[in-house]
């Protein structure tokens, strides 16, 4: 019980987390690189492992350990 939780809160973090960064005007992108300069592809990591990452790792909890 507490698996299958935990897979749908990743699963459900990492979509808002994802569309928090695609939809424009969430997230003022032009801002962010003009207050992080040369390290504004870090933002891309920090992204991809709050995102699209938790999104996966949720799905596989929930398709591999819950039964």
């Amino acid at each position: 019980m507490i698996v299958k939780l935990v897979g749908i809160f990743f699963v459900v973090l990492g979509t808002i987390v994802s569309l928090a960064f695609w939809i424009p005007g969430i997230i003022n992108k032009k801002q962010l690189k003009g207050i992080m300069g040369s390290r504004y592809s870090l933002i891309y990591f920090i992204y991809f492992t709050n995102g699209p990452l938790l999104l996966i790792i949720g799905a596989s909890i929930l398709t591999f350990l819950v039964r």
